[in-house]
């Protein structure tokens, strides 16, 4: 559920001797500060840092610009530190896992830590700074139009209100999917389509002789409206999360294949049965840190086999299940592939193909990543399933 349809809860905190309180805005899910400060243009990057280290939110009351120019300081502090892996020998593959959750947990540290310089937000969602932008329209993206009559202004982290313009500015430009011949608009907190890889698998595969498929956890629709597009009759796509529901709607309606996709609330599968089940959960069974991280982690693989389980169910005779899914979490040592090919075989299906695809994303070619092996050689591929 997005804050949007649920109330933010309560901050509270003293400034110049008086108590003051005001609604806390968290798209991380982090909880409010328990210790806030106000200060201004007169406090340095070290003072800043110092302050926040030792567990104090701080709350800008100066120039917004100055503010930005702090965010970065304080980026620059922290990488200083050193990173997971520098400086070692290639990692063994026994090793490559607890690498990967060290740099979870250093990612995590940066986000607190970066998390912690606030900016008071109106009830419109103005900014009451100098020089600060309009970012009524991002904040309304994200966190729904103010109710008329809103009197109640809220503290956000600053990182998370930039990360609200930059994602204000994807949905608003849109991103570029080939497969398609045009862009898809996603919307804030849903994954988008920027992994070229998993798109154009199902957009080549040769498609069975089929009118009906399903594309579960549809996400921005990307996946639904190619099968619209390569002329499948009907497409029933599913997903949970309300803002991937809204955000598929649009998309699909802008695409012009309104007409062939529905989009329905589910969790997995639409009622029914389909020649044909597509499918692209989270690639790496790991605990997401926040909710939006659900689109890359998948707790205990519980989309993966909650799929798998349900697929034979959802299938007509002779029909096909795609599995789209990146080979990455085997180098990480999160999953090995006999527990992929167990699962399969667990849950009554057989493997009647794969292709493949390497990955293409700037980041399997970085050799200063320390996870930068297990990247490059990740590999992408559409499972081709059926029942036995």
């Amino acid at each position: 559920m997005n804050s949007a349809t649920q109330v933010p809860p309560r901050v509270h905190w003293k400034e110049n001797g008086v108590a003051l309180s005001a609604r806390w805005r968290s798209e991380s899910g982090r909880p409010p500060p328990q210790r806030i400060l106000a200060v201004d243009d007169q406090t340095s990057a070290d003072t800043a840092y110092r302050l926040i280290r030792s567990g104090t939110a701080l709350l800008w009351r100066g120039d917004f610009q100055n503010a930005r120019q702090l965010l970065q300081a304080l980026t620059r502090r922290l990488e200083r530190q050193p990173r997971a892996g520098t400086g070692r020998p290639a990692a063994q593959p026994s090793a490559v896992a607890e690498m990967f959750e060290q740099q979870r947990k250093e990612q995590a540290l940066r986000a607190q830590t970066l998390g912690m310089l606030l900016l008071p937000l109106d009830p419109d969602y103005r900014v009451p700074l100098r020089r600060a932008p309009d970012l009524g329209q991002a904040c309304a993206a994200a966190y729904g139009i103010p109710s008329a009559g809103a009197v109640e202004p809220s503290l956000v982290s600053m990182r998370e209100l930039l990360g609200l313009i930059g994602a204000y500015e994807w949905r608003r430009n849109g991103v570029p999917v080939a497969a398609l011949g045009a862009r898809i608009h996603p919307h804030y907190g849903v994954f988008a389509p920027i992994r070229g890889e998993y798109v154009d698998l199902v957009a080549e595969t040769s498609l069975p002789d089929v009118e009906v498929a399903f594309d579960i956890g549809t996400g921005t629709g990307v996946l639904a409206a190619v099968l619209a597009r390569r002329g499948i009759r009907k497409v029933l796509a599913t997903d949970q999360d309300a803002r991937a529901l809204a955000c598929a709607h649009e998309n699909i309606e802008r695409l012009g294949v309104g007409k062939q996709v529905d989009v329905l609330e589910a969790d997995l599968f639409p009622p029914g049965r389909a020649g044909l089940v597509v499918c692209n959960p989270p690639w790496l069974p790991a605990l997401p840190s926040s909710p939006i991280e659900y689109a890359v982690y998948d707790p205990g693989s519980r989309m993966l086999l909650g799929f798998l389980r349900g697929l034979t169910a959802h299938l007509t005779p002779d029909g096909e299940g795609w599995l789209v899914l990146s080979d990455l979490a085997e180098h990480l040592g999160l999953r090995t592939r006999d527990e992929l090919l167990s699962a399969i075989d667990t849950a009554g299906l057989k493997v009647l193909g794969r292709v493949d695809a390497r990955p293409r994303h700037p980041r399997a070619a970085d050799p200063s990543d320390p996870l930068h092996r297990a990247r490059a050689a990740e590999v992408t591929s559409l499972w081709r399933l059926a029942a036995r």
